[in-house]
């Protein structure tokens, strides 16, 4: 746990997938053609925190939907790459975009498509419930599954390594 908690106080970038990571990777879809996703509200304020507490957050997606680009809008997430099937040359680019060497990068997935990103990221983490070969690869694996606190528990594990956990608290107990 001690190398995990090093990289995580380096790092200045979360990159999160979306399904199976910010959703339990259920896909709604209606008969209109539109798309529904949940979201838990404490991965969103978790979200929300660790923005505060100075670190960038982006989203790579393999598909694309209208949701999840509101959804990000709502968070103040400004880097969001959806349609990615290969989401390496999105990592690639975000970094050109940020500045942010990818050793400064956590990267969270659950599936197989996820790994030559979680490759490359200096905090590779994987959902609780993420697939094996995944979790296989990961640095770190999180209590809780896709959709269910993985996000929360990502952002509070960053924030407790770069010791600005308790002040994002603290504001809370006033």
């Amino acid at each position: 746990m001690r190398d995990v908690l090093e990289r995580a106080a380096t790092i200045e970038l979360v990159v999160f997938d979306v399904d199976g990571v910010l959703t339990d990777g259920s896909l709604f879809l209606g008969d209109d053609g539109l798309e529904y996703k949940a979201f838990h509200s404490r991965d969103g304020h978790g979200m929300k925190m660790l923005q505060a507490s100075g670190v960038e957050i982006a989203i790579i997606t393999g598909r694309t939907s209208q949701v999840v680009r509101h959804r990000m809008d709502n968070l103040g997430i400004r880097h969001l790459f959806q349609g990615q099937l290969d989401k390496l040359p999105a990592f690639e680019q975000l970094l050109e975009n940020v500045q942010i060497p990818p050793h400064q990068v956590a990267y969270v997935g659950d599936d197989v498509v996820d790994l030559p990103v979680m490759r490359r990221a200096g905090l590779a983490i994987a959902v609780q419930d993420a697939h094996p070969l995944v979790k296989e690869h990961a640095h770190w694996c999180t209590p809780h599954g896709g959709g269910r606190g993985a996000a929360r528990d990502t952002c509070e594990l960053i924030m407790r390594a770069r010791g600005t956990l308790d002040e994002q608290l603290a504001r809370f107990l006033r």
